[in-house]
């Protein structure tokens, strides 16, 4: 195409666009003002209806000579539109004299509500006179949709966070019944000592796994037990029910700490060798009195170290060393421990989560060490005491003590010795 042709076309484009807006800048005043998108009025000062737009009108489904010089602007809304043009819109026009974007319902054609966002301004004199109102109506239709949709969401999605709320209540109330029900509802009165336990759960949504037991063998001895399955959760729960449930039997059937642990040894690894490895640590004992002190005979499968808080006001721990993960091999070593508990005494046990606590800026873990200084720091004041204190402690970890702790404390009052006394006085 040569140069010539290519400027004739470009003239022929240019003068198309330019009858185009030509046409469109023909368009009459009037013709604009009656069909614009929105709807035109204008009123007098009393809000009688002196001009309105064919728009507006048909959205009414009104004839213009029903409205003009008949009708207020008032009488087109609903009665809640009117309540509020009457008590707020009229008031602040009056005051401000311009009004823009009130949400109003109009009374539409076949009695419907049309929302629409109205903006009110008056027309002064030169003098500052009010002459008359010109007011613009905006369908609102799909805005109000949506709003009413946006509205719908928010109410499903509080109904459905109402609902999880109510969910997660009744769960965490079944979880916490069914993890008071792998625990003792109270320790036994064992005369001639002194028992305190302790539970703290490190989440109510989730089941923990650490157990404990006290209970009798016979007249003369007492059996108890403290320890951790692995996990957390229906599993970790079914796997404290057996364990518990064998450690009872296996003690009553025979009570040495070492065949006791064994017992449940074989019944775990029996259960769990099969894809679904599961284990636990515990530590098993035998208590019997004998005067004023407690012989005291145990068994550790993997657990860490049973910790003895002295009368003279030392701590130390009773070491068990070597001792394997229950369940995990067929026929594992046990370590076994001897002592007596004196008047004063206390024996304390405890699972991981104490001692794995993380503590401090750099969250390091509490530790061993640590709880030993802990207890010889408390007055040995008995098993109650030293879990009261251990307590507090557990409770200024904060969020550092992120597991299942079980406690168990169990001890000679020294009470004992100061009545023994007074009774050799009186005879």
């Amino acid at each position: 195409m040569c140069e010539r042709e290519q400027d004739l076309d470009t003239e022929h484009g240019a003068g198309v666009t330019d009858a185009a807006f030509t046409s469109l800048l023909e368009d009459s005043v009037e013709e604009l003002y009656e069909q614009a998108p929105c709807g035109y009025l204008s009123t007098l000062m009393d809000g009688t209806i002196a001009k309105i737009n064919t728009t507006l009108l048909d959205w009414l489904g009104l004839s213009r000579d029903r409205v003009v010089g008949r009708m207020r602007f008032a009488d087109l809304l609903t009665v809640g539109g009117k309540l509020y043009h009457e008590t707020h819109f009229a008031p602040m026009l009056q005051m401000k004299g311009e009004v823009s974007g009130i949400a109003l319902d109009l009374k539409a054609d076949g009695k419907r509500r049309m929302p629409v966002l109205v903006t009110s301004r008056v027309k002064t004199s030169e003098d500052g006179e009010p002459l008359l109102i010109r007011t613009t109506l905006f369908d609102a239709r799909d805005r109000r949709a949506y709003e009413q949709e946006l509205l719908r969401g928010r109410q499903e999605a509080e109904a459905a966070r109402r609902h999880a709320e109510k969910d997660r209540a009744r769960l965490q109330e079944a979880l916490a019944v069914l993890q008071q029900s792998l625990l003792p509802a109270a320790l036994p009165e064992v005369p001639g000592l002194e028992a305190a336990s302790y539970y703290h759960t490190a989440s109510p949504d989730l089941l923990g796994g650490d157990f404990y037991d006290l209970f009798p063998l016979d007249t003369d001895r007492w059996a108890f037990f403290l320890g951790d399955v692995c996990g957390k959760g229906p599993q970790a729960a079914a796997l404290t029910s057996l364990t518990r449930s064998t450690l009872r039997a296996a003690a009553l059937h025979n009570p040495d700490p070492q065949t006791v642990l064994s017992t449940l040894n074989t019944v775990l690894h029996e259960r769990y060798t099969r894809g679904d490895t599961r284990y636990c640590t515990a530590i098993f004992g035998v208590l019997q009195p004998d005067g004023d002190r407690v012989s005291l005979h145990l068994a550790s499968g993997g657990h860490p170290p049973a910790l003895i808080q002295r009368a003279n006001g030392t701590a130390d721990y009773l070491p068990t060393p070597g001792g394997l993960l229950i369940g995990v091999l067929p026929n594992p070593r046990f370590a076994c421990a001897r002592t007596e508990l004196a008047q004063g005494d206390t024996l304390l046990l405890y699972t991981d989560g104490l001692t794995e606590a993380r503590i401090g800026p750099q969250r390091e873990l509490y530790g061993e060490d640590a709880l030993r200084t802990f207890a010889a720091a408390q007055a040995p004041a008995g098993p109650q005491a030293l879990i009261t204190a251990l307590t507090g402690l557990l409770a200024g970890f904060g969020d550092g003590l992120d597991d299942d702790t079980a406690l168990l404390a169990l001890g000679v009052p020294a009470l004992l010795s100061t009545l023994a006394h007074g009774d050799a006085d009186l005879t």
